[in-house]
């Protein structure tokens, strides 16, 4: 199935109203001012059990045994062109909540019998692009870690285009960003940008 000109945008903070959500607004705005949908995503507000690595999704083509929020997300991701995913960075890395979530997704994946077993995503060749973007206490881009790698090397994996990948450093009070129209306009404008992308494929 192909998927719709939607853009999925993810918050994987656990702190309501944060930096990380802000901007996902800003962005939801730049893509929602196209005529693109867009549908905001809070990972909090989900229970998503780590991955087990029971390999059942290699048979099902989905996790047949963990039922969870994930279940509620799977036919969100399918049905969406766009995907902007953002996480803080906690210990040089994203979110816990993050990594659940992207471990999930692995039921996308096909693989071969033979060691090592080639792969490929059911997911791939389908125009996907999404944008990935951190949000960081420290003002130095290497106190982010593998933030963005850890978000950007999956999805890239499973088939999407990472046409961005955005470092914000400097802020950890709740909501700081808002206080910074320069910075909020510049992601707006991605929003926007991803979202022309997905209507001129």
């Amino acid at each position: 199935m192909q998927p719709r000109l939607k853009v999925l945008c993810i918050s994987g903070s656990p702190r309501g109203g944060g930096n990380t959500d802000v901007l996902l607004g800003s962005f939801l705005r730049g893509v929602e001012e196209t005529g693109v949908e867009g549908e905001r995503i809070f990972l909090r507000d989900y229970v998503i059990q780590p991955c087990i690595g029971c390999e059942r999704c290699r048979k099902d083509r989905l996790c047949s045994k963990l039922h969870d929020g994930m279940q509620l997300l799977y036919p969100k991701i399918i049905e969406s062109t766009g995907l902007i995913l953002g996480s803080p960075t906690h210990s040089y890395n994203v979110t816990a909540m993050v990594k659940a979530f992207i471990d999930r997704l692995y039921p996308f994946f096909e693989f071969s019998d033979d060691r090592p077993r080639k792969y490929h995503s059911r997911l791939a060749g389908q125009g996907r692009k999404a944008i990935v973007y951190s949000v960081s206490e420290q003002d130095e881009t290497g106190e982010t870690g593998f933030t963005l790698e850890a978000m950007g090397y999956p999805l890239t994996a499973l088939g999407y285009e990472v046409v961005d990948d955005i470092s914000v450093t400097g802020f950890f009070d709740r909501g700081a960003v808002r206080h910074h129209m320069d910075l909020l306009d510049k992601v707006y404008e991605k929003g926007r940008w991803l979202a022309e992308m997905i209507l001129s494929t």
